[in-house]
């Protein structure tokens, strides 16, 4: 009999209905995380238990923050020659193909985040049941570091939820909570945490068969299904990126039409895929993320409790509304009602979206209060202002909240342009104003700046970074500098992109042409959704006095400001910009992407050189998280490097 005495990462009990609980608390860890050596002692508890079955056998966490977040990407990162990719693959492949032969009923007991390889051993077990509660998340978001799931993923998704529920959450990579986790018959059932253990071993010992598609779901894992839900996967992959930047989606597909899902019996898949450039540079994205993420973690600052903003405009009202919806209490301020109430109702299309419970949703509606006499002030841990960008009606404000506020709180101001050293004249502490710069929509757009002046003490920029984190956004430390980083990058590229509009290139062309290259959005409609009142006053302050763009000058002129006037550079029509048929990247002439996104690399550096952040990497977080800079690039800086000759190329362009 294997003994299991030796073992780091796993703990094994039985109880006297002899059901076996094994715990999974990664040794000098925050997070379980698969690994060599933790799959190898996996390996050894699955021999033991071979030895002497249990009636049934219970994995779960031994983490407070949550089940397994999937395969060590460090692991990944280190892999060198095809031989070691096709070897990490079949460690998983074959370990959890050996779990799903078991001859005991088995069962994942999912609280908190269940993603990548994580969920890939959870669909090795029989059952799985979820904790009712926020927090819980099941994913496979493999592609979204270039690869795929090829520990059994793409073969057991399919089985359990149906081939086109599975295939949108692997070419997504989007997470299920628990309440769509059991609609999706992803989960067995949603259980109340206090229940979990009771419902975990009465389902374990329930002999129930274990969760099929049925329905189309289930027929189209079979041909003649099979390949009509391929080939329209294929199309859909095809028009979000044309030119093929992110092959892991494609192969996803493949692998699961022709291969069963079992990426060994297509190696050069496998190759392919962990060699090419795009895998290496998502993996960079996600680093730098994950520092964003750490700058938010910071150690002994107590969370805020209750913020008040005042401003209810679409940026003000919208980050209260984002502030209550990840529960803190939340007090809005404007001159009058008819002011705070359009914040209000945006607020609820929110809740109702993101949050499916009604409960849920009424209880972050509760926590959002209109406060148009300012009484949460003195209540606040933190007084956000989001006014118009004019200095003394700041400076104005600042002087009636700062001696009404609670000693502690930081003032922050949501400023995208001002520099904190003009803002802070004639504040008793100005030290305790800082930036907290949110991008538009707040909702969905991770980044945040948080802007400090030059010799600011640590201790606001600390706490700022905290909050940031507190409501699961990336906080981004920068200093203050006409446009910060992310707004300094965005003008010049807008610029010169309605340079070529007055060259004769139509804004659709000009459009295409970015998306092309990978940005998520083209950079005159982008203009056009940010303003182009707006976009003209960021270029005026950062192009140095240069005249502005014709086309730009004559759209103002007729008052057309883009979407909030419905005209710009295009018709707005239910929010949506209306397209003349036929504009391409291939209409667009010989070399606009790269003249296009050049002064976008260049102003990137300058903020580097300049101090405005830290070091490059950040810089080219900023960019990703900041623009949706094209993340298969890895960034402004990271893309310039890997193509030296793009700098030059474009310099001689016309």
């Amino acid at each position: 009999m294997t003994t299991l005495d030796s073992l780091s990462h796993w703990r094994l009990e039985r109880d006297a209905d002899g059901v076996a609980w094994l715990t999974f608390d990664r040794a000098g860890s925050a997070v379980n995380a698969l690994s060599a050596d933790t799959m190898a002692e996996l390996s050894q508890v699955l021999d033991a238990l071979d030895a002497a079955p249990p009636k049934g056998l219970i994995i779960q966490s031994g983490k407070a923050t949550g089940f397994i977040v999937g395969a060590d990407v460090n692991e990944f990162a280190s892999l060198d020659t095809p031989e070691q990719g096709r070897a990490l693959v079949a460690r998983g492949w074959n370990l959890f193909k050996r779990l799903a032969a078991v001859r005991y009923p088995t069962l994942a007991l999912i609280q908190g985040h269940c993603l990548g390889g994580g969920l890939e051993l959870a669909l090795a077990c029989r059952y799985r049941l979820v904790a009712d509660q926020p927090g819980t998340s099941l994913a496979l978001p493999e592609v979204m570091l270039g690869i795929f799931p090829g520990w059994g993923g793409m073969l057991r998704l399919p089985q359990v939820i149906g081939a086109p529920a599975a295939l949108d959450m692997m070419l997504t990579g989007r997470a299920a909570d628990a309440r769509r986790a059991a609609a999706l018959g992803l989960a067995d059932a949603r259980v109340p945490p206090r229940l979990l253990r009771a419902a975990a071993r009465q389902t374990v010992l329930s002999n129930k068969p274990p969760r099929r598609a049925r329905g189309l779901g289930g027929l189209a894992n079979h041909w003649p299904l099979k390949s009509i839900v391929a080939n329209r996967a294929r199309k859909q992959i095809t028009a979000k990126d044309p030119l093929g930047h992110y092959p892991a989606a494609p192969a996803i597909v493949t692998l699961w039409e022709k291969h069963g899902g079992n990426a060994l019996l297509a190696p050069e898949l496998i190759d392919g895929i962990i060699a090419s450039d795009t895998a290496r540079n998502l993996l960079r994205v996600f680093r730098l993320q994950e520092r964003l993420k750490a700058n938010g973690k910071q150690t002994g600052v107590t969370p805020a409790r209750h913020v008040h903003v005042v401003g209810a405009g679409v940026m003000g009202g919208d980050i209260a509304a984002w502030c209550a919806f990840k529960g803190l209490t939340v007090t809005l301020q404007d001159q009058d009602m008819s002011r705070i109430a359009p914040a209000i109702q945006r607020a609820a299309t929110l809740y109702a979206r993101r949050l499916k419970d009604p409960r849920l949703a009424r209880a972050a509606f509760d926590r959002l209060i209109p406060d148009p006499a300012g009484n949460g002030v003195p209540l606040a841990d933190i007084v956000i202002e989001a006014i118009s960008e004019q200095p003394e009606a700041k400076r104005s404000l600042y002087r009636s909240l700062e001696p009404r506020m609670k000693p502690g709180a930081l003032l922050a101001t949501n400023t995208s342009s001002l520099s904190l050293e003009t803002l802070r004249a004639g504040l008793a502490r100005p030290e305790q104003l800082i930036g907290i710069h949110f991008f538009n929509p707040v909702a969905k757009m991770p980044l945040v700046e948080v802007v400090h002046a030059e010799g600011d003490a640590s201790d606001a920029l600390t706490r700022a970074c905290a909050f940031v984190g507190q409501i699961d956004k990336l906080a981004l430390p920068v200093k203050s500098a006409p446009g910060f980083l992310v707004n300094a990058v965005l003008a010049p590229y807008m610029l010169q992109a309605m340079r070529s509009v007055d060259d004769g290139v139509a804004p659709e062309t000009v459009d295409a042409a970015m998306v092309a290259f990978g940005m998520p959005m083209g950079p005159l409609e982008l203009a056009d959704t940010v303003g182009l009142d707006i976009a003209r006053a960021a270029g005026e302050e950062l192009a140095g006095g240069a005249e502005p763009p014709r086309c730009l000058a004559e759209r103002l002129a007729r008052g057309d400001l883009g979407k909030k006037s419905g005209k710009g550079f295009y018709t707005w029509r239910d929010g949506k910009p209306v397209k003349q048929g036929g504009a391409s990247p291939a209409a667009a002439p010989a070399g606009l992407a790269k003249r296009l996104i050049q002064p976008l690399i260049d102003a990137t550096r300058q903020r580097v050189e300049a101090g405005v952040v830290a070091d490059a990497d950040l810089a080219d977080a900023g960019v990703i998280f900041g623009t949706g800079f094209a993340p298969f690039t890895g960034g402004p800086l990271h893309y310039q490097g890997s193509n030296p000759k793009h700098s030059s190329e474009t310099a001689h362009a016309d």
